[in-house]
């Protein structure tokens, strides 16, 4: 009977905690906006300018041919809403001068003869002069001007005038490509899933650190210090605010997413919460050894940025793990972000289902007991 009063007893004490903590965080008007807005905006500018499609490259025209079809590879370029037309020429320096003043991003070149080789033989020449300075956007422009000359290439029976065909030509191999779940290769699908991690991130890392060095700083951890408080209650008080905080941004978040962004949601919302709540563990984790180990809100948001900088380069959100060094790649596995990245993706827009995320969920709930467990060892009540 005993026990089970002071079970109801120590749970309203957490629950008084809870309510001063919030009461806190609320009538801090400087935290208020690190919580609501400033990872919104993050969210919704880092989703449109975090990408990798070049919309709109800007290329010089040399046609030295100025045929039909010519023509109509050049139409197929422009109106592709990859390529816009700056201008056009036919001096032959003009398209490198185009390129070292920053005017185009690629030339194209048609020789002459281009529609006599074409039709008389099948095969034509075609040069492409990409600037190469960002190796990874000529990359993608290579690829954007592949794929329009390929198609143009499928549709050469329909383009040349049938008094021109030179009769039946062998059949050659069709490759037909479609990209799976992101058959349209929106790069925002493939985005947001990462910057909502981020955003759980500010909440969990950022704030219950610096919420718990605030106390320090301004003499309150003393008088809490001696009350008859105990350690799991003081904590529990401490960092369940910041989760109930961070799975309400992770639900604001999954709307923007799926209305602002129309990121698709082929897996189970409850499968991304519960991974959502053991991340938070983790990070809240660090968040309290953080505290532990500093004495100032200057001093652990240093920390936090430091640890947070580390964990996003090496999550796979903006460059691919499989394209980093293999000493990298084995460091990841400790990168919680990493993991919950991988989780959202696979979830939005893979559909997967709890088993086939076993193997990061599992990770992600060995480090949320490991973290907690030596931040509250870490953590010692000071007498006044």
């Amino acid at each position: 009977m005993n026990k089970q009063f002071n079970g109801f007893r120590g749970l309203r004490i957490v629950g008084h905690l809870l309510r001063k903590e919030f009461l806190q965080i609320f009538r801090n008007r400087g935290m208020l906006p690190i919580i609501f807005l400033i990872p919104f905006i993050q969210m919704v500018i880092l989703s449109n300018a975090a990408t990798f499609d070049v919309p709109e490259v800007p290329f010089h025209l040399q046609d030295f041919d100025r045929s039909a079809l010519s023509e109509r590879l050049i139409e197929r370029f422009t109106s592709s809403g990859y390529f816009r037309m700056t201008g056009e020429s036919f001096a032959r320096t003009k398209g490198i001068d185009e390129l070292v003043s920053g005017n185009a991003s690629m030339v194209l070149v048609i020789p002459e003869e281009f529609e006599k080789e074409l039709v008389s033989t099948g095969h034509a020449r075609l040069q492409l002069m990409i600037n190469a300075e960002d190796g990874f956007t000529a990359g993608v422009i290579r690829g954007y001007a592949e794929e329009i000359v390929g198609s143009f290439n499928q549709d050469q029976p329909a383009l040349i005038p049938r008094s021109l065909d030179i009769g039946n030509s062998p059949p050659g191999i069709e490759i037909r490509s479609s990209g799976w779940y992101n058959p349209e290769l929106v790069y925002s699908d493939y985005m947001v899933p990462g910057i909502l991690v981020v955003l759980v991130t500010i909440i969990g890392l950022f704030l219950s650190g610096m919420n718990i060095v605030r106390e320090k700083e301004i003499g309150t951890i003393d008088q809490i210090n001696v009350t008859p408080i105990k350690r799991w209650q003081f904590i529990t008080g401490k960092l369940l605010p910041f989760l109930i905080i961070g799975l309400a941004e992770l639900t604001i978040g999954l709307v923007i997413a799926r209305v602002g962004f129309h990121v698709p949601m082929l897996g189970q919302y409850w499968l991304i919460f519960m991974v959502a709540s053991i991340y938070l563990l983790v990070l809240l984790g660090l968040g309290l050894l953080i505290s532990t180990v500093t004495d100032s809100q200057q001093q652990a948001m240093f920390v936090s940025w430091f640890f947070s900088v580390i964990f996003i380069l090496l999550s796979g959100l903006f460059t691919p793990i499989e394209s980093m060094p293999h000493w990298a790649q084995n460091f990841t596995q400790i990168n919680p972000i990493r993991h919950f990245v991988d989780i959202m993706r696979r979830v939005m827009l893979k559909g997967a289902d709890a088993k086939d995320i076993s193997q990061p969920m599992a990770i992600l709930a060995i480090q949320a007991i490991a973290m907690l467990s030596l931040a509250v060892n870490r953590y010692r009540k000071v007498s006044s």
